[in-house]
């Protein structure tokens, strides 16, 4: 994780899930939430652990977490968000707060969701094999190991006896 947009969408996603768990709890004991509701309670609370062992997955620069974030976050967040963008454009429901904020909570996922992925397919150094400018000049110097090599390979001109 050594790239500084990697640690910012990580943190955002962190904090996106901090406040799904608030707002899954705010929905368990009916507080009002500016209106956020959480739209199936058991599915919601499985999503939150999925998500940390994804975002863990995505830290460690793992494939397999983005596409795991992107197809949970894809089927929760994006079935409502057009499911009620679809009526809303057709003029067949009212824009209210609650409905906003809800569909503001519902982009914003999404968002988090493709940010992680293009992170993921745009980063160079997420190879099997990276190549780090900082510590090849060392390691996978060959002219420097051969110099190493002669140095060590000179004679002993001390002639010890070993009684």
């Amino acid at each position: 994780m050594s790239n500084f947009s990697t640690i910012l969408l990580s943190i955002f996603m962190v904090m996106f899930w901090l406040f799904r768990a608030i707002v899954a709890v705010c929905t368990q004991y009916s507080i009002d939430l500016l209106g956020i509701v959480a739209y199936n309670l058991n599915l919601e609370i499985i999503i939150a652990f999925v998500t940390l062992i994804c975002i863990i997955l995505i830290i460690k620069r793992k494939m397999i977490g983005v596409l795991a974030y992107v197809l949970i976050y894809g089927l929760y967040f994006g079935e409502h968000l057009f499911t009620t963008l679809i009526p809303l454009l057709q003029n067949q429901v009212s824009l209210s707060v609650d409905l906003s904020m809800n569909l503001f909570s519902d982009f914003v996922a999404i968002l988090l969701a493709i940010f992680a992925l293009f992170d993921m397919l745009i980063d160079k150094s997420r190879k099997a094999n990276p190549i780090d400018k900082r510590t090849d000049w060392y390691f996978k110097n060959q002219k420097y190991e051969d110099e190493l090599k002669a140095r060590d390979q000179r004679e002993d001109k001390n002639e010890y006896k070993f009684y």
